[in-house]
């Protein structure tokens, strides 16, 4: 009888001590997930950590543009009138100009391909870099794509090079804290901070364009243009391009290119010197309340396919007049500029998902057509 005591009591014993453990174990592995999100969201630390990590990365970029321009008092040389105030023996023909510029760019890797805007170096007679630690190159530029402000440059060094890591720019939300760097009228390495404050901003420049800005509040100034956008990971999010601004200067609203459109881009660059583009063959408008009801939808989103070109990839699919595109590669469409920017980054000549409403919805397999440049 003793002996079963003993065995229960013993069993009781280590049944404790295990539950004890298993407490202590769950508890400490709390602790450290509570730490380490504390430590991912402390911006007294993120900030700093950040800059360190990126500012070797990023590089000054100064640019001259020479230009030949007509001689403006050339149509009075035979002027009596004006010989007789100006009279300037042998006046040239055209006059040369020589224009400054500078912004900011970013290695993308260590063999010197770096991103940035294209109305910083397109046009450019000379380009040069320079970077954090003081040495200069001369760059060439490798291609540009003004449909979208971006642009490819390299620099040739004998050591690897400090670059940037890219993030997901579709994972970012309203709210997201971003930090900035750049060269905001040549003060090098400036470091701002800020939050997304609205995703897929579009006819902020060009309304032909294909645009999908970022907007943030990070202070961005004239010299910022190219230079990145990170998240509190440390990651490239955007590409600094443009400002809203009354003064010339910062007002709390800027535009960065999402990293996603941005390493699409590059990589076309950088492959074959310029961007092919899918094409589908519509035109389309966006959809308002009124236009939605009248269709019978329930709320204003999609394209509305208000032309399609004949004999085009969609005509061939059977996409007609009037259809609504609300998916594209399995992704919302909320209007027409939505699916542009969708089309563009499509594998040229492959086949992709297309979702319309005609009725219905139905959902078929369209191939892409020809390439736009």
């Amino acid at each position: 009888m003793m002996k079963n005591k003993f065995n229960r009591h013993s069993v009781e014993l280590v049944s404790r001590r295990l539950l004890a453990a298993v407490f202590f174990i769950v508890l400490f592995s709390t602790l450290i997930q509570i730490e380490g999100t504390a430590k991912a969201v402390d911006l007294t630390t993120a900030i700093r950590q950040i800059a360190k990590q990126n500012i070797p990365a990023v590089v000054h970029i100064e640019v001259t543009q020479r230009q030949e321009i007509a001689n403006p008092f050339l149509p009075f040389d035979n002027s009596p009138f004006f010989r007789f105030f100006f009279d300037v023996p042998g006046m040239p023909r055209k006059f040369q100009r020589e224009l400054k510029g500078l912004g900011t760019g970013m290695l993308m890797n260590d063999k010197g391909y770096i991103l940035t805007n294209n109305h910083v170096v397109g046009g450019a007679t000379e380009i040069s870099v320079l970077l954090a630690d003081g040495s200069k190159y001369d760059a060439k530029l490798i291609g540009a794509d003004p449909k979208t402000d971006l642009a490819v440059i390299k620099i040739s060094s004998p050591s690897s090079l400090p670059h940037v890591t890219f993030g997901d720019s579709d994972k970012m939300e309203v709210g997201d804290w971003v930090i900035a760097i750049g060269h905001p009228r040549g003060l090098d390495q400036t470091v701002t901070q800020g939050i997304i404050s609205a995703k897929h901003r579009r006819g902020i420049t060009d309304p032909s364009s294909y645009q999908d800005f970022l907007q943030t509040d990070a202070a961005i100034n004239p010299g910022n243009s190219g230079g990145p956008l990170l998240n509190l990971k440390g990651e490239v999010i955007g590409v600094n391009a443009a400002i809203v601004s009354q003064s010339g200067g910062f007002e709390g609203i800027g535009f960065a290119i999402p990293s996603n459109m941005a390493i699409y881009v590059a990589k076309s660059l950088i492959a074959n010197g310029k961007v092919a583009r899918g094409w589908l063959g519509v035109s389309t408008q966006d959809l308002t309340p009124e236009l939605a009801k009248s269709f019978g939808l329930p709320s204003p989103r999609g394209a509305l396919v208000a032309d399609v070109v004949k004999g085009s990839p969609a005509e061939k699919a059977g996409i007609r007049r009037g259809d609504v595109i609300i998916d594209y590669r399995g992704k919302p469409i909320p209007d027409g500029s939505s699916l542009r920017n969708q089309v563009a980054t499509s594998p040229i000549k492959g086949r992709v998902d297309i979702t319309i409403i005609r009725g219905d919805p139905q959902a078929g397999l369209f191939p892409q057509g020809p390439t736009r440049n």
